[in-house]
């Protein structure tokens, strides 16, 4: 498996949509998703991507400092860290604050707000990940957009969409899973499309996973973090000498690599803490720890606190959150 599937699976993304929005021009909303108000749906997670999908009609959207970009019918907006973002009819107008939301019976967020122009209609949303390792998430601009039918199978995509929202206008049964599951689609869809578009001088973890010796060192460190790899290993893996590895693997990574060899292995652990009954001892076994008590020490750095505590807090809150 290549190292951004090895990545996106330790974020453990989950989507929830919380509000079909009506535009009418003129209009300008200034927003982001606000934690405490969908804390049931947030879990455990620790940072919140947010997205509007255009189901028709334009708009202007831009983080502030930011260059506006027109968008629309079929884009997606994806604010990698929940930035707060403009979106509006026109660039320039006066922004108020998105406050003025009412739920409807069906248990859907609903805001209606502009004058009487064109209509423009968006389904918004939130992915949630509770990954502390975030290079994929700190390498990426506050503002992300694709359309949706310039995608490789962009057209079942666009359809699958306007299916669940005119679903979610009616009450469908499931439809605001099918969007939020969707939006797990085009958040990865947006990556790999960013990955694929970048400068060639650009530096972060995209610029490395796109390097042919840098992103075969990251899939071995991927495949095998339980290996004890040095810095000389991998270079020679990848037909590099020590120095000149070791320097385009900072540069690009912005981590030493047995510094992000750790660092990943902690994410690897965390999963295991999460998801299966092993136990401490052989958790960090399985991540390349002989001993258990180096393993308390690594993962109390990453995280803050030792395996076992973290296994606690982290089972209790899925059980708040399933409740």
């Amino acid at each position: 498996m290549d190292a951004l599937s090895d990545v996106l699976r330790t974020l453990r993304l989950t989507g929830g949509v919380f509000l079909d929005a009506r535009f009418s021009a003129p209009w300008s909303l200034a927003t982001n998703v606000n934690p405490e108000k969908f804390k049931l749906f947030l879990g455990s997670s620790t940072q919140i991507i947010a997205f509007h999908y255009i189901v028709s009609g334009r708009l202007m959207a831009h983080v502030p400092g930011g260059a506006p970009r027109e968008l629309t019918s079929g884009s997606l907006v994806l604010l990698p860290r929940n930035d707060l973002h403009v979106l509006g009819s026109e660039h320039g107008l006066k922004a108020v604050a998105a406050n003025d939301i009412v739920m409807t019976e069906s248990g859907l967020w609903e805001l209606r707000h502009g004058g009487n122009g064109a209509v423009t209609h968006i389904v918004c949303g939130f992915l949630g990940c509770d990954s502390s390792f975030d290079p994929l998430i700190s390498a990426l601009p506050p503002l992300l957009s694709i359309n949706v039918a310039d995608t490789k199978g962009g057209a079942w995509i666009e359809e699958s969409f306007a299916f669940a929202v005119q679903n979610l206008a009616s009450d469908g049964v499931g439809a605001a899973a099918i969007v939020a599951k969707l939006s797990e689609l085009m958040f990865v869809e947006a990556l790999r499309r960013y990955m694929l578009e970048l400068p060639a001088q650009e530096c972060g973890w995209f610029a490395g996973l796109r390097d042919p010796a840098i992103g075969r060192a990251l899939a071995l460190m991927h495949a095998q973090p339980q290996k004890d790899w040095s810095a000389e290993e991998l270079a020679d893996a990848v037909n590099l000498s020590r120095s000149t590895f070791a320097e385009r693997f900072s540069t690009l990574i912005g981590y030493p690599p047995i510094r992000y060899l750790i660092a990943w292995r902690m994410q690897v652990a965390a999963r295991m803490l999460r998801e299966t009954n092993r136990s401490i001892a052989q958790i960090a076994f399985d991540v390349g720890y002989d001993s258990e008590a180096a393993f308390n020490r690594a993962f109390r750095r990453e995280f803050g606190r030792p395996p076992s505590a973290w296994r606690r807090e982290t089972a209790a809150g899925q059980s708040e959150t399933s409740q």
